[in-house]
This record gives C-alpha cells, sequence and structure tokens, in this order.
C-alpha cells in the first residue's frame, strides 16, 4: 500500500513538473513568435496573459463563485475584492484616460453604448456563467488548469458567440441611450473620487450582510507560496488590476476576452466552408480572418492565460485533468456556454471586457452589465441547483473564493 502511493506521488509530481514545464515553454515559443511576426508589444501582451492566468488561478480569483457566494452563503470576500481591484484600476486608468495618451501612443477605453442589447445580453450571461461553471476569465483559466469540463464550457461559448455575431446587428437597432464616459463627462479627477466613493459603499455594504467579514481578502488555504499559491485574495486584486492597466499601456485599450473567442468561432466556420459574407458582423471583420489568430491581440492573451494557468496548476501540484463527465455537467456546461457567448457579443464583452474594463473605462455600460449580470447569476443558480448540477446541488457549499 506504502508503495503504490508512493509510486503515484511520483507520478503526480513528474505530471505536475511537466505541466509547468510545458506550459511555460510553449509561452516563450509563443512570446517570440509573435514578436518575430507582429513586434515586440505582442510579444509583451502574451506574457501579460501569462501573468493573468497565474494571477487568476493562485489567487482562485472568479467572478461565478463569488457573486454565487455572496448570494447564497452571505459570504461576500470575493465581492469585496472586486472593489478593490475596481478601485486600483481606476486609480490607473483614469489619469491615463484623462490624458488620451501615453509615453506618445494614444489609449482608449472600452465606452460602449448604455442600451437593451447590454442589459439583455448581461443578464444572459449571468445566467450562463452559473450553468456553465465559470465566466470568461474563469473558463479559461480554468481550462488551463486542467478542468476537461471547462473544455465543454468554452466550446460552447465559442459557438454562441458565432451565433451572436449573425443576431447582432438585430440588437444594436434596439433602444439605446447612447454611450457615456464619465472621465469625459466629469473629468477624470472628479470622476475617480465619485466611483472610489461607489467602490467604497459597495465594500461597506457588503461587508455588513457578510458572515466572513474583509478578513477574508487576506487569508488563504494552506500555507501561502509566492511561486506556488496560494494567495490571498486581496493579491489577486491588487495582479488583475495592475496587469489590465500594462494592457492599456501596450494594446491602448484595456483587457477583453470574448472578442477573441468569437474569431475563433468565424475562422472555424470559414474553414469549414460557412459563407460569412453575408453577416454585417464579419463583412466588417473580412481582415481578421483572413490574418493568423496569433496577429489578434485578444486571441494571444487568452492563450497566454491558458498557459498561465497549466504553468500555476503545474507549480501548485494540482495538475489533475480528469476525463469522466456526468451527462447532466456536460450539458449545463454547454447551455452555459452557448449563453455566456451570445450574451457576451450582445453586452460588448463579459465579466471582463464589458464590467471590469467598462467600469475601470469610466463607461456607464460597465454598470448597468454589473446590475444585468448579477441578476441573471441569481437567476442561473437557482436553475443548476434545480438541475442537481453543480455546489449548490445537494446544499452543499461553494468550495471557492
Amino acid at each position: 500500500m506504502t508503495e503504490t502511493m508512493s509510486a503515484k506521488a511520483g507520478l503526480d509530481r513528474t505530471r505536475n513538473a511537466g505541466a509547468a514545464l510545458i506550459a511555460f515553454v510553449l509561452l516563450g515559443i509563443m512570446a517570440l513568435m509573435v514578436g518575430a511576426e507582429y513586434g515586440w508589444r505582442l510579444a509583451a501582451l502574451a506574457l501579460v496573459g501569462g501573468l493573468l492566468g497565474l494571477v487568476l488561478y493562485h489567487a482562485a480569483f472568479g467572478f461565478t463563485a463569488a457573486w454565487r457566494a455572496f448570494v447564497f452563503e452571505r459570504r461576500g470576500a470575493g465581492l469585496q475584492a472586486q472593489m478593490v481591484m475596481l478601485a486600483v484600476a481606476v486609480l490607473l486608468f483614469f489619469p491615463i484616460l484623462g490624458a488620451g495618451e501615453i509615453f506618445g501612443r494614444s489609449v482608449g477605453g472600452f465606452v460602449f453604448p448604455v442600451g437593451v442589447s447590454v442589459a439583455f445580453g448581461a443578464f444572459l450571461f449571468g445566467v450562463g456563467m452559473q450553468m456553465g461553471g465559470g465566466c470568461a476569465s474563469g473558463t479559461l483559466y480554468t481550462v488551463g488548469g486542467g478542468n476537461t469540463r471547462m473544455v465543454v464550457t468554452l466550446a460552447a461559448f465559442i459557438a454562441g458567440s458565432l451565433i451572436a455575431t449573425f443576431h447582432l446587428p438585430w440588437w444594436l437597432d434596439q433602444p439605446s441611450l447612447g454611450s457615456f464616459s464619465l472621465v469625459r463627462m466629469m473629468g477624470w479627477f472628479p470622476a475617480l473620487v465619485a466611483n472610489l466613493a461607489v467602490f467604497a459603499l459597495i465594500f461597506w455594504a457588503v461587508g455588513r450582510l457578510s458572515r466572513d467579514g474583509a478578513r477574508r481578502l487576506f487569508a488563504t488555504e494552506g500555507r501561502r507560496s509566492l511561486v506556488r499559491g496560494p494567495w490571498p485574495l486581496i493579491w489577486g486584486a491588487l495582479g488583475l488590476a495592475i496587469l489590465n492597466a500594462a494592457t492599456l499601456i501596450l494594446a491602448g485599450r484595456p483587457w477583453g476576452i470574448t472578442s477573441g473567442f468569437a474569431l475563433w468561432g468565424g475562422k472555424i466556420a470559414d474553414a469549414a466552408g460557412m459563407d460569412l459574407s453575408t453577416s454585417a458582423y464579419w463583412a466588417a471583420r473580412q481582415g481578421l480572418l483572413d490574418r493568423s489568430v496569433f496577429a489578434d491581440t485578444t486571441s494571444v492573451m487568452n492563450f497566454g492565460i491558458i498557459l498561465g494557468a497549466m504553468a500555476a496548476a503545474g507549480l501548485a501540484g494540482r495538475f489533475a485533468p480528469g476525463w469522466r463527465l456526468p451527462w447532466r455537467g456536460v450539458a449545463t456546461a454547454i447551455l452555459g456556454g452557448l449563453l455566456m457567448g451570445y450574451g457576451a457579443r450582445l453586452a460588448f464583452g463579459c465579466n471582463i471586457g464589458a464590467y471590469f474594463s467598462g467600469v475601470a473605462s469610466g463607461s456607464l455600460h460597465g454598470w448597468l452589465w454589473l446590475v444585468c449580470g448579477f441578476a441573471g447569476s441569481i437567476l442561473g443558480t437557482h436553475v443548476r441547483r434545480f438541475l442537481k448540477d453543480g455546489p449548490y446541488a445537494a446544499g452543499l457549499p461553494s468550495v471557492q473564493h
């Protein structure tokens, strides 16, 4: 028995060391390849993606479980961490956006219309993120970490994104109040003060309603390690805000995820012989279909996130893909992925591109996304519990932050 356990432990160490090594090598190769072909900025963004994957994995920084835990368990540390993340992000973003450039390079935030498309798309995404088992960033980092169920979610996410591209013009014709940038309307400093006040108010209100308290922001399950993890939520909040600001500086715009999924779906459909010329969305993006996927900033960063999370899982000794997927889990993963993909296109992004980067850009559409996405998340958790799939299927608590 002891020999068997020792052999298994040895295999686990070998698998995890191999996963980390492979991830680092592939990330390095990708950075060198895109750097040689498309310039040093894209190479740097590939590495930023890798760091995002590592931060997301080590801090277990999610949106899906954090919202679910607050509503059903009154654990608010995850939601409070998001407020810290947003506060640090606007501190970094608003002066740059107010200037309109940095280091001689023009920059712009994600500012999109406040309308029916965002509200409905965010609501669908909220439902889908609970059924699929993760948001956009959560899907990528859990795929990299070896969660095979989330591979199903990702595939459906891509399919949903592609489907939405054919319907998007109709949705954009629905009622809208137009775009609102607080940075442009108020000036960057008054907008900064106003946003920080709102974040502080939400942080305080969540703390009053929670059972766990702000101390959970600094807690870890086990002995923390910078290289091997786990990290406290506060480290994740700071890391994501700083890396999003780095993306703004390098790419000229904030971090986004789901436009890459739509592109992947479009390229797959194009390769399969589907005629995309009838779609206004793809007619305006024919150049993207003709170029390599490695020329696309969002795609390169997405690949980096997957590889960074894979490396983090290997370093943590937790890379252990499982191949036994129950049919109920597969079904909810497919439905959740489809809803997220479709909703993200309608809402100009996901929890990252629309919520995180939208709010960090001073756009009111980011706040609308938060309200509608949160409402959808509540419904999605109830649906998943009704289907007896997920952490609440048997009355069990969430295991994530």
